[in-house]
């Protein structure tokens, strides 16, 4: 099924049934009473005994785990694909309500599995581990390790489990319940988020300013409801980690994407110190294209006097996102091209579909989703290529197993802003007008500058907001009063922030489900600098040692990772130069 768009031609819908039919088909129904009946012989046959067992009888055991896994993975994928499909709708919304209670409930059965196995002797484990079937599983085995430090007893981490029903995860659905109900005045005509947000990259200011507008004006009316929010889920946050024994506020985002403190640290330091070279210097330079002293809020996206505003065509993009990737790698076009063929693609904004972008690797047994809200932008284009990127890299580490195929988010987003950086090349090198090619480069530019410099201005907020939050509740003017303070430190003084912008903190959703998540973003821009950096110095053989870095999914470390292309990210200087590549683009349009 594809919905018709104006100049945008048919756009996919997705097509959920390589799933499940509907959300009351017998197949549904049957799989959750599988996995459930499963769960309880799991644990009948386990619990209390993984002590005792053998190296065989243990992989035995990771086996019928995983295959437990795969099975309720693929009922609570759809649960969560149907519900975003429309978040305003009911019915939707009970369904994937009473489908994640269930998925809830059936992992307490499970849950004593990985508290066991993490409390069994390192040399009875080590021992075990020499049986080749056991051995298999080591990078998970080793990972879960990591977990041990921070582990409660079972009753307790029975308690937290069940508890996140009615805590965190029931905050976040108000949270993408609320944002998908709510309506953006302009003009006369009631907008969802997504096209009011689009409304800031129109070459007419008066619509930019309309929509900036619009935007502050609902979001102020219900900031209230957005302060409570982020200040439940900050507390609650708070307490598990007291409760884990976690030191730093993002010690658990640090230990989920196995990346040291120390890094993370030193990226966030060489971007704050490198914003006045960036941010500061490329927005003063936009500021004078425009013919302003200063933007405002509402320019910072807006397109160049020269840019070509019209809208890029659905059949037009996936030809263009396509051609880029079958330049670098025909196998990386061929699993591309997969997700328009079998419409494994949603790509219209509805009203009540949620917003943004997404790559959902659901199950290895399956195949991953991408979801979009397309509406012909060039970014659109651009978020198209970057979300491929994430389901190429799902299908291709998806061999590893339910398991092991899961990336950490630093090198999840190292493939998808690698399929952008693919797609911008590409049309850069198609680029021989010196306007079209000025343009073009200073739309990367931004888009680099809102992947780092903005992703960890956001982490940088994120930092203060749930530190603050320790001392105390907060208020909307405070939480307001950090956001302005943030955004001037990043973009610097060529940009002024007008009545309203204070509340734009609101919208942005990874701070309420994934805290901590954004500094992934810089983290895979600037190590793609570095990456694309290789590839033009030497194509031979780099293909292969990309693909095996894909492949991997979550059984290497980034540095294991990384050494092929000879890249560290430890080193200190690593950052600067991945930096160096966008400063090194902002002095090429200072010349033009």
């Amino acid at each position: 099924m594809t919905a018709a768009a104006p100049n945008l031609g048919p756009l996919p819908e997705w097509n959920l049934a390589d799933l499940y039919a509907s959300p009351d088909s017998p197949d549904f129904v049957r799989d959750m009473k599988k996995g459930e009946d499963l769960s309880k012989a799991f644990a009948e046959t386990y619990r209390g005994r993984l002590a005792g067992l053998g190296g065989a009888e243990l992989a035995q055991a990771l086996k019928d785990y995983e295959a437990i896994s795969d099975l309720l993975g693929r009922t609570g994928s759809y649960a969560q694909l149907y519900y975003v499909g429309d978040t305003t709708d009911s019915q939707r919304g009970k369904f994937y309500g009473d489908v994640s209670a269930k998925l809830t409930e059936i992992s307490t059965l499970l849950l004593f599995f990985e508290l066991e196995l993490n409390r069994i002797e390192d040399q009875a484990l080590a021992t075990a581990m020499q049986v080749p079937a056991l051995a298999h599983y080591r990078p998970w085995i080793e990972n879960l390790r990591k977990e041990k430090p921070y582990q409660l007893d079972d009753k307790l981490e029975e308690l937290f489990l069940e508890k996140s029903q009615t805590s965190a995860a029931a905050f976040n659905r108000l949270f993408d319940e609320t944002m998908a109900g709510l309506r953006f005045e302009v003009d006369g005509e009631t907008l969802t988020l997504e096209p009011a947000l689009n409304l800031m990259q129109s070459p007419d200011e008066a619509k930019r300013k309309a929509g900036a507008d619009a935007l502050a004006k609902t979001f102020g009316a219900n900031i209230k409801l957005f302060t409570l929010i982020t200040n439940t889920l900050a507390k609650d946050k708070d307490i598990s980690d007291r409760w884990r024994g976690f030191k730093d506020i993002a010690d658990a985002r640090h230990l989920s994407n196995r990346v040291e403190p120390e890094v993370v640290a030193a990226l966030v330091e060489s971007v704050r110190n490198n914003y006045p070279k960036l941010s500061h210097r490329y927005y003063r330079m936009k500021a004078k294209w425009l013919g302003k002293d200063q933007l405002m809020h509402w320019d910072r996206n807006a397109p160049l006097p020269a840019e070509d505003t019209r809208e890029v065509p659905w059949a037009q993009a996936k030809d263009m996102v396509l051609s880029a990737y079958g330049s670098f790698d025909p196998q990386m076009a061929e699993i591309a091209r997969t997700f328009f063929d079998k419409n494994w693609i949603d790509a219209p904004s509805r009203p009540g579909k949620a917003p943004g972008a997404f790559a959902h690797p659901t199950v290895p047994s399956a195949h991953p989703y991408v979801l979009l809200n397309y509406l012909g932008k060039t970014r659109d284009v651009m978020t198209l290529a970057h979300e491929l990127g994430h389901g190429v890299h799902q299908v291709l580490a998806a061999s590893q197993g339910p398991l092991m195929s899961s990336t950490p988010l630093t090198l999840a987003e190292t493939a998808s802003v690698f399929g952008e950086m693919l797609t911008f090349q590409a049309l850069l090198k198609q680029t021989t007008d010196p306007k079209k090619r000025k343009v073009l480069l200073a739309s990367k530019v931004e888009d680099m500058i809102n992947t780092v410099v903005r992703q960890i201005a956001f982490y940088t907020f994120e930092r203060k907001v749930h530190s603050a939050r320790k001392e105390g509740e907060l208020t909307p003017e405070q939480l307001n009063a950090i956001w302005l303070e943030v955004q001037a430190e990043s973009l610097g003084s060529g940009v002024n922030f007008g009545e309203g912008y204070e509340t734009f903190w609101t919208y942005i959703p990874h701070f309420i489900h994934s805290p901590f998540y954004v500094y992934a973003y810089a983290f895979g821009d600037c190590l793609v600098n570095s990456l694309y950096a290789r590839y033009r110095e030497s194509e031979q053989g780099f293909q292969e040692k990309y693909f095996t870095m894909l492949k991997a999914g979550g059984t290497k470390h980034h540095s294991d990772l990384l050494k092929p292309f000879g890249l560290d990210a430890s080193d200190p200087g690593f950052w600067d130069k991945g930096l160096s590549v966008i400063s090194g683009m902002i002095d090429e349009l200072e010349k033009m």
